[in-house]
């Protein structure tokens, strides 16, 4: 699989004249719906290895059905809809993923994290999330964008930004043999006035599904607590969807006017009991057991390896890789699955990249593994060269690739940490490492009246989660006062 970071480049040859579905007009757009699907399709399976879907079919059952009552009421579903958007599939998926997060991949590929999932309080409020998802998709944001844009990086991973400033514009696709279609996809950077179209269908398509569509406005007020909490970066959602204003007021207010024009329709649907029900136990935070740093080492639980990280180092943790990023992003380290059976044969495959010189290989013992070693370099596009140290093992039945980089001139600077971190790679034993746990979201039915905190033990809350953020969850203020009988979202 790809390596370390994937990028979606798609290269305009020239608009085309589509049609959009919610509008039934005829414009510019920059894929046909035949390039949509498949494009969809094939950043799909990135997304999926990328995050990582969360287990739990009930969960994902449930999601599934709500969608697909929106999805229902949406333009994608409508009789006067020409045949290829009436009959295209839709794919709902619920991410492994603690970030608050939501979006659209083209012809209906759409997904929702656990970290959104943990910040809703109804049935209600999700199907506005996902109603202005499908919003996207039926309107052809993406398309639109692409066309304006001819050549169009759909969604670029963080790790592809981090590593362009080492890498040049294209080496990492010379040195790491990429090519895969998308990873960790984020939708587009939308424009106000796609958002502000998305919030009015998604209200639309709720109302019409018959939820009390005011409930979204919670949601973005969520958004909003967790931005000015923060003072710097902001929610996933509200960095690849900007806020075209005072959302929170604006989707109160088109759900009071879809409400009045659909008098043949009781949106009053709000189903708290059933959303808390369905979300009871779900992991909040992240999840030691796909891997976590303590003391300098990264220890992975599920897959039993731990391999040291070295102090002036961030790591950033996927479902199917780890990366290391060095000090102002002049380094890079990442763990992988290779594609290849076995260690030798990978070894073999990446020493013959197309534009990587092999300066050395060979075969290196550590801590009872046998790894195949290269060492390589390849010319930048913008001058310099990047160095390579790939190692590639076998653990538990899988081939590995654990590789690192960086620009030749730096490569000396760093090879000593290269080496001892690569090299420190270990069959993970320590019984208090692999029986760690996730903390999970319980519901919680209040015995008495007393301010938010009072009903929160604090020692419970997964690291790097406040009990502001808790609150934020639940939709409260820390000291506001929680009534006998009321439900709470509770860390255990």
């Amino acid at each position: 699989m790809p390596v370390l970071f994937l990028v979606l480049a798609i290269a305009a040859s020239g608009c085309t004249r589509g049609m959009n579905p919610v509008t039934g007009n005829t414009r510019a757009l920059g894929y046909s719906w035949e390039e949509e699907i498949e494009l969809g399709r094939e950043a799909d399976k990135q997304i999926q290895q990328q995050y990582g879907v969360y287990d739990d079919d009930e969960i994902e059952g449930y999601v599934d059905e709500v969608a697909r009552e929106v999805l229902a009421e949406s333009h994608m579903r409508r009789s006067d809809t020409p045949a290829q958007f009436r009959e295209t599939e839709f794919t709902f998926r619920v991410l492994d993923s603690p970030i608050v997060n939501a979006f659209a991949l083209p012809a209906g590929y759409i997904y929702v994290s656990r970290g959104l999932l943990a910040h809703l309080n109804n049935e209600a409020q999700l199907a506005v999330v996902l109603g202005h998802e499908i919003g996207h998709v039926a309107a052809r944001h993406a398309s639109q964008r692409a066309a304006r844009q001819q050549l169009t990086q759909i969604g670029l991973i963080g790790g592809a930004v981090l590593g362009q400033s080492v890498l040049g514009d294209d080496a990492g696709s010379q040195i790491l043999n990429l090519g895969g279609t998308a990873a960790q996809l984020i939708s587009l950077s939308y424009s106000r006035g796609h958002e502000r179209e998305s919030d009015a269908l998604g209200v639309e398509y709720a109302t019409l599904a018959g939820y009390d569509a005011a409930e979204g406005s919670a949601f973005f007020t969520s958004l909003k607590r967790q931005r000015d909490q923060s003072g710097q970066s902001l929610p996933n959602w509200q960095s690849s969807h900007p806020d075209p204003g005072n959302r929170e007021v604006r989707v109160r207010e088109l759900a009071a006017e879809w409400s009045s024009r659909v008098s043949d329709v009781s949106a009053t649907e709000r189903n708290e009991n059933a959303y808390r029900q369905a979300i009871d136990g779900l992991v909040v935070g992240e999840n030691p057991r796909q891997g976590f740093t303590e003391n300098n080492t990264f220890y992975h639980p599920d897959l039993e390896f731990q391999f040291p990280v070295p102090s002036n180092f961030d790591v950033v943790n996927q479902a199917r890789q780890v990366v290391l990023v060095g000090p102002n992003e002049e380094a890079l380290m990442g763990l992988t699955f290779a594609e290849e059976d076995t260690p030798e044969a990978a070894a073999r495959s990446f020493a013959s990249q197309e534009g990587l010189e092999v300066l050395d290989q060979g075969t290196r013992q550590f801590n009872g593994i046998r790894a195949q070693r290269v060492l390589g370099e390849a010319a930048q596009q913008n001058g310099g060269t990047v160095r390579v140290l790939a190692y590639f093992f076998e653990h538990e039945g899988a081939s590995l690739m654990f590789q690192s980089l960086t620009t030749g001139e730096q490569y000396d600077n760093y090879r000593n940490t290269f080496v001892r971190t690569l090299e420190g790679f270990a069959p993970l034993t320590e019984n208090d490492k692999l029986n760690r746990q996730p903390t999970r979201l319980y519901q919680q039915e209040t015995d008495r009246s007393g301010p938010f905190q009072s009903f929160v033990d604090t020692s419970a809350l997964p690291d790097g989660m406040t009990l502001n953020d808790l609150a934020i969850i639940n939709q409260v203020e820390e000291d506001e006062q929680i009534e006998a009988g009321q439900m709470l979202k509770l860390p255990r």
